[in-house]
């Protein structure tokens, strides 16, 4: 097994596998000697991750909603779907999240799609293009402007955040959580950013707090 996973790991770094495909997973916790990761880093299969002593990092998949928390000295070999672990120890649980929105981290947007977006009517504005299942989202943002979360199906619930470099984390990903900021479950929601936007709805069994990063990200198009 050892002689398998180390062929594997030579063919990925010779082949560069990690980085001709689309991200899968979000590194959502790291701790202790970690390398080839980042919080909130997109990572995608073939990524090799190393754990030295007292390591810990915790992946969400997009797409298969696996979240694992992977300790002790090893290596990690992003996949699909799941990790394949060397030495270390992996706990695995499936979270809620919307496996469809896995399919919009890796897509560039153009011009074009900007001008839909802003030339959409009310009716089609209000549909949601993915679902949360954490009441205080995490979103991409640009790291500088005004950040504006508005409800859209109810009115008079707004929230405006300028972006400092203090509140982002990673230079471009606001937590709502950090300041005990909730909405409402079953809500429908835009999230903009300048010309930037996003369309969302809160399940309705929706926690709140800082919950699992995958079931709360949102991305601005």
């Amino acid at each position: 097994m050892k002689s398998i996973f180390v062929a594997v790991v030579g063919f990925v770094g010779f082949t560069g596998l990690a980085a001709a495909q689309a991200p899968v997973a979000v590194v959502e916790e790291v701790q202790g000697k970690v390398t080839g990761a980042e919080f909130m880093d997109y990572v995608a299969p073939g990524k090799v991750i190393k754990l030295g002593p007292a390591g810990l990092v915790v992946l969400g998949y997009m797409k298969s909603c696996v979240r694992e928390t992977i300790t002790g000295v090893g290596t990690v070999i992003v996949g699909a779907e799941e990790s394949m672990v060397h030495l270390g120890e992996v706990k695995t649980s499936k979270v809620q999240c919307d496996s469809s929105h896995s399919q919009l981290i890796d897509r560039e947007v153009g011009e074009s799609a900007a001008t839909v977006v802003r030339s959409m009517d009310e009716k089609n504005s209000m549909s949601p293009r993915f679902t949360l299942y954490g009441l205080s989202p995490v979103v991409e943002t640009t790291g500088r402007g005004k950040l504006v979360v508005e409800r859209l199906d109810v009115k008079g619930e707004r929230y405006d955040v300028d972006l400092i470099p203090a509140s982002v984390v990673r230079g471009k990903f606001y937590d709502f959580a950090k300041t005990s900021t909730t909405l409402r479950p079953g809500g429908i929601y835009a999230a903009s950013l300048g010309s930037r936007r996003a369309i969302f709805l809160v399940d309705r069994r929706a926690e709140p707090g800082a919950t699992p990063i995958i079931g709360r990200l949102v991305r601005l198009q």
